[in-house]
């Protein structure tokens, strides 16, 4: 039996995002794709991905691309989000599945059109959450429903903590940590967060320019408690300028023992075979895993792969658009809680953006 070939695109919008992180070359090496397009409204930068990708034909408007083309996947590439729903549902109601960067929108409201827009017309949208598609990732996830470190208690998570430390910090890098997260640990029922600028409460109108447009954020703190229907016990920290810490990352606490993972996702694991640390104790000693190495990049290919054999099974992508709202949630809540000083319970009923509500 003859696998289909895919028709593929991708949409970039140089010095506006660009084309992510290389989200137009994704499907270089994949067999049963045949790479059509580039769409970018700057010449140079289209003709800089036309060479990079090998595509046959460049477009300086997405729509006319969408029209002309008979696609079946499309990369909506750009790292700024404010042009995110647009592309998405432009390629959506076009017909075409789509591989997504992250952030996938910047409000809930945003995704929740995409994800029943998808759902509507039977298509597939898979997020660039890369490090969610790496077998060191699933790898992980084996060896804690195998009991490595017994019951799984609670996850620690930090993000980079460099000058975006904080919300910028939290929406940027932290929406990998989260989509981690429930990756291992299932939904959140509820959470409560604190946030601060200069050691001061935020309050309404306390929102700031972020170093590219990835959505409203506040704060230069934040320290976020999620509790998890499967009873695990989640925090998310981020402050500004610890940078060069090597904080990025989690730490997994059980029953038995504790993995700390460190980078973009487990290029740096170890394992302490003892719920607490005990230094007096020469036998308890942190010890390296070694998994598979696949690096980071390489998760765009392997979600490429994957949204295919979704389309071909009529299922979820390992990444989907309901995975990215759901991340985006342990985002918003953040902001949800502290403006209001309560417990937020999930799913949020409002699905606006707290930050650009008014009091």
């Amino acid at each position: 039996m003859n696998k289909k070939t895919y028709r593929a695109a991708a949409i970039g919008h140089t010095g506006a995002g660009n084309y992510g992180h290389g989200l137009h070359t994704v499907y270089n090496n994949i067999e049963n794709v045949e790479f059509i397009a580039i769409s970018d409204p700057d010449e140079a930068g289209r003709a800089r991905a036309v060479e990079e990708t090998g595509a046959k034909r460049s477009y300086a408007d997405y729509h006319e691309m969408l029209q002309k083309e008979a696609l079946d996947i499309v990369s909506v590439c750009p790292r700024w989000v404010p042009e995110h729903l647009d592309m998405v549902m432009s390629c959506l109601n076009a017909g075409c599945h789509v591989y997504c960067e992250k952030p996938m929108t910047s409000s809930l409201v945003d995704g929740d059109t995409i994800v029943e827009t998808a759902n509507q017309k039977g298509l597939k949208v898979a997020v660039a959450h890369q490090a969610v598609y790496l077998p060191a990732t699933h790898a992980i996830r084996d060896m804690l429903n195998d009991g490595k470190i017994g019951k799984v208690q609670a996850i620690y998570a930090s993000g980079k903590q460099d000058r975006r430390g904080g919300g910028e910090d939290m929406i940027t890098l932290g929406t990998h940590l989260f989509n981690l997260m429930r990756f291992y640990v299932g939904d959140v029922k509820w959470m409560r967060s604190h946030v601060t600028k200069d050691g001061k409460e935020v309050t309404f109108g306390d929102d700031h320019q972020p170093t590219e447009p990835v959505g409203p954020v506040a704060g230069d703190c934040v320290n976020s408690y999620f509790a998890f229907k499967s009873g695990v016990a989640g925090y998310f920290q981020s402050r500004k300028d610890q940078a060069g810490t090597g904080r990025y990352g989690m730490d997994i606490a059980g029953s038995d023992g504790i993995l700390s993972l460190r980078g973009d996702v487990a290029n740096r694991i170890m394992h302490y075979p003892h719920p607490v640390f005990l230094p007096s104790n020469t036998n308890q000693k942190w010890q390296p895993i070694e998994l598979d190495n696949t690096p980071f990049f390489q998760g765009n290919e392997l979600a490429i792969m994957d949204l295919i054999d979704a389309i071909e099974n009529d299922r979820k992508p390992i990444s989907s658009a309901e995975d990215a709202v759901a991340a985006l949630e342990m985002i918003v809540g953040a902001y949800e809680s502290q403006l209001t000083g309560q417990r937020v319970q999930f799913p949020i009923e409002n699905r606006e953006h707290p930050l650009t509500r008014s009091i």
